[in-house]
């Protein structure tokens, strides 16, 4: 089930809703663990027994460290433990694919017979989860936070299904007070409805609608310069709000069940550097990141070099956290190493002025990432890289025949909308983060939308709801990983 679909909008949404506010309080957590294990086995009920395994083994180990003490030598082998079946269980089903036919091309070349291993089926948001209870067990290890007796609300956090299939990457520390007393108020559900509604636009009406461009473009066996040029612009935008907007719906069905969660998407591309862009781009996993992988890893407190490697090693095991390819290793590598550059060179655009070098600059090597993070292979990334270097050849510096019968007005319109929104929303909001008097990016209590807001919303809102119903399915780009 994906919240972009007519079943969950009519039929589950207002199901749990009425179901949630209908039970006191006290038992609300039972409510959201039925309602998220139903809305899991929507897609197979087989893996919903995987994702009940995972989440009474990390419960048990935090029991365990508990009792032994935190950062104790029994507490140190009992995370240990923890943290390696779930490492292994995600690397079973992630990534034995990949590894199987990874060595069977190098024992082809060998002369070799290659190994036999039936399809192994990726299970939706195991990536996420599997990140979730991770951070759990460590954070009770660490001790800063309590291992929990309660399993109901243990397993409700892991199971939340607004954030479930595709995050934000939450931490059990961060909303544990919020599962024994959270705010229930119309002010809040009305922030939440709106929230909602700006993520389903964003995902339906424009990420949608330049789906098109983008899977034609990347598929052309010799795109033009211009054919590569517009496939690119239109994943940067599609990627964008189609991440971001699962991300605002989460947010907002948070907020209708009393939940506050982080923000995952704070402009991004805006930023004047790759390290800023981090800092804005799926907030809960670079901040996942840094704080489960990259300051265990020595962080930068061992010198120059050892930084350096820390944040390629970091952003490398990222890329490859993404998928099972070859294509998001090489995604990983390229920011990992631009990371390691800036650091080396002092780039530090946190508190500069803004410059348009330096957004273009940046801009162009996130959008030049994006080329094989979407590609299906290095071949293909390859093919497209080539095509986006400038020539003088006539028949590149046009749209070539059969990108060009598939391309709508309707699509370029909102080609020009989406970054319309993206340039002008994000320097207006970069300089109010600027001004002292405004309140930091998603930092605030509930307020009530305001009307006029919500009166423009609305009819968007219902044209995204006819369009989907019109097109019968849309699935979220990140549900692959």
């Amino acid at each position: 089930m994906v919240f972009s679909s007519n079943i969950f909008l009519f039929a589950f949404l207002p199901i749990f809703l009425t179901f949630y506010y209908l039970t006191p309080e006290r038992h609300r957590s039972w409510v959201i663990l039925i309602g998220s294990y139903v809305f899991y086995a929507w897609w197979r009920v087989d893996f919903l027994l995987l994702f009940i395994a995972v989440t009474l083994w990390n419960y048990f180990i935090g029991r365990r460290i508990s009792n032994c003490g935190p950062q104790t030598a029994g507490a140190r082998q009992w995370v240990f433990l923890g943290v390696s079946i779930n490492l292994s269980a995600l690397a079973y089903f992630k990534y034995a694919n990949f590894g199987v036919t990874t060595v069977n091309a190098a024992m082809a070349e060998l002369g070799l017979d290659p190994w036999l291993l039936t399809a192994v089926i990726l299970p939706i948001g195991i990536s996420f989860y599997i990140f979730q209870a991770i951070s759990y067990i460590i954070d009770v290890y660490r001790g800063d936070v309590p291992a929990t007796k309660n399993l109901v609300d243990f397993a409700a956090f892991i199971a939340l299904f607004p954030q479930l299939i595709a995050g934000p990457v939450l931490r059990y520390k961060d909303i544990a007070d919020q599962f024994s007393q959270r705010t229930h108020s119309l002010d809040k559900f009305s922030e939440g409805a709106h929230r909602f509604m700006l993520g389903f636009v964003k995902k339906v009406v424009i990420a949608d609608t330049l789906a098109p461009l983008v899977n034609k473009g990347f598929v052309l066996q010799d795109p033009s310069f211009l054919d590569a040029w517009l496939t690119l612009l239109a994943y940067t935008a599609q990627l964008y709000f189609d991440f971001s907007g699962y991300a605002d719906m989460a947010i907002g069905l948070g907020l209708m069940m009393g939940f506050r969660f982080m923000e995952n998407f704070s402009h991004p591309y805006i930023s004047q550097s790759i390290t800023e862009f981090w800092r804005r781009w799926h907030i809960s996993l670079s901040s996942w990141l840094r704080d489960y992988l990259y300051i265990p890893l020595g962080g930068n407190r061992y010198g120059a070099i050892i930084t350096y490697r820390n944040l390629f090693l970091t952003m490398l095991l990222g890329g490859l956290w993404h998928g099972a390819n070859w294509t998001f290793l090489v995604w990983g590598a390229w920011h990992g190493a631009i990371l390691a550059l800036e650091k080396a060179f002092g780039v530090d655009t946190s508190g500069a002025r803004f410059s348009i070098l330096r957004w273009l600059f940046c801009l162009l090597l996130v959008m030049l990432g994006w080329v094989v993070f979407r590609a299906e292979n290095i071949s293909q990334a390859q093919s497209l890289y080539a095509a986006l270097m400038p020539t003088m050849a006539p028949e590149t510096l046009k749209f070539s025949p059969v990108y060009a019968g598939q391309i709508t007005s309707l699509q370029l319109w909102t080609l020009a909308l989406s970054w319309s929104v993206i340039v002008l929303r994000g320097f207006y909001q970069r300089q109010q983060d600027s001004s002292p008097n405004y309140p930091a990016h998603g930092v605030g209590g509930s307020v009530m939308v305001p009307f006029a807001h919500a009166a423009l919303l609305l009819p968007v809102f219902m044209l995204a709801i006819f369009k989907l119903s019109a097109e019968s399915y849309s699935a979220f780009l990140y549900f692959q990983f």
